[in-house]
């Protein structure tokens, strides 16, 4: 079966405002290295999959920074969503125009803005999961919990199912949680049989469409209306933003609902290899003490000129070279620096930073 790869790139990454905006946001930063991460996601992936199998699903509006960040992609892979549905129909969608380019294909969907620093190890996880998911199963990647963190959904596994004699061994899955609180976490990893949800999927294309269509009623009608309009064209001629007005009135049918809500939470036919992959999804900014290395006092900082004075803990990001940032006795503070914007907060409120983005809309007119 063909092997492809579909990395979702729609986010408007507003947890990294203002060095994310809604021109440029997260996945086409360089966050965590000299490339941008959508770049380091499409590089990963090439050494296993090549450059024609591998699709960009993401907003119109992102067209030419993807053209100039990934020219080797076909432009007829790039995917555009007419507008955000999220990932069920998301996947939906791009299930279908994959179909329509590879009938016998197995389709891995990954997230656009991720660090993995284990790249051989996720590289053999995701070769193997390829060759599981022709069973028709869901696989997904689960990654083993160093710690009780808080701002990741779980996954719990059945003890006693692994079907392999390999390296990597399988699972299935007994459920998907939310978010836990601090002792709900810690009692998942006590439990031992609880992995973090790191949002990476891998199934048979036809398999996944036939899925949302079981399990999601109003999906099923818009997935069948659309599949009858592509079936009509031919891909070659049709595709990107000509493709994306063409269903436009159909996808606008599209409940919002994400696969996990829409089909994780019913289905029985999921699997998951647990796997240590050096992954962390660079949620905030408080994320990035995982990523970088940290001063003498535990400041990460990424500035030519910073001068402190019994300063700890802190994370200090300047984009203006010329300018000096100076901190005197603040502890556990992110100071956000650009040509637009300064951004203070406490490193606990962090996640939080999208709610301000409404109250500085007024200052954009």
């Amino acid at each position: 079966m063909d092997k492809v790869v579909l990395i979702m790139a729609g986010g408007s990454g507003t947890r990294f405002w203002p060095l994310s905006t809604n021109e440029r946001p997260k996945q086409f930063l360089d966050l965590v290295s000299e490339k941008t991460m959508i770049r380091e996601t499409v590089d990963r992936v090439a050494k296993l999959i090549p450059m024609e199998k591998i699709f960009i699903s993401t907003n119109i509006a992102y067209l030419d920074i993807i053209k100039k960040e990934l020219p080797e992609i076909p432009e007829k892979n790039i995917i555009f969503e007419p507008m955000a549905r999220d990932t069920a129909a998301c996947i939906g969608y791009a299930a279908l125009i994959i179909q329509k380019m590879y009938k016998n294909s197995v389709m891995s969907v990954l997230p656009s803005d991720h660090l993995i620093k284990s790249e051989n190890e996720f590289l053999e996880s995701l070769k193997f999961a390829f060759e599981k998911a022709e069973s028709d199963i869901i696989v997904t990647l689960g990654i083993k919990p160093s710690y009780p963190e808080t701002g990741y959904g779980y996954i719990e596994y059945m003890k006693n199912t692994n079907k392999s004699d390999r390296k990597f061994k399988i699972y299935k899955v007994k459920s998907f949680r939310e978010k836990p609180n601090r002792e709900t976490a810690e009692k998942y990893i006590e439990k031992g049989n609880y992995l973090w949800n790191s949002g990476m999927f891998i199934w048979k294309t036809e398999f996944i469409l036939n899925e949302i269509k079981k399990y999601m009623e109003t999906h099923r009608n818009v997935i069948n209306k659309i599949k009858k309009k592509i079936d009509e064209i031919n891909i070659d001629e049709v595709y990107g933003e000509k493709l994306s007005k063409y269903i436009y009135n159909e996808f606008f049918e599209f409940e919002k609902i994400s696969i996990d809500f829409g089909v994780m939470e019913h289905t029985k036919l999921v699997s998951v290899i647990p796997v240590d992959i050096g992954w962390n999804d660079v949620g905030s900014f408080k994320s990035l003490e995982d990523v970088f290395s940290k001063d003498e006092n535990g400041n990460i900082v990424k500035s030519e000129k910073y001068e402190d004075i019994e300063s700890e803990g802190n994370i200090i990001i300047n984009k203006e070279k010329h300018k000096i940032v100076a901190t005197i006795g603040l502890e556990d503070i992110v100071i956000v620096n650009t040509e637009d914007a300064l951004l203070v907060c406490s490193k606990e409120k962090s996640q939080e930073i999208k709610k301000i983005l409404g109250k500085i809309e007024k200052y954009k007119k």
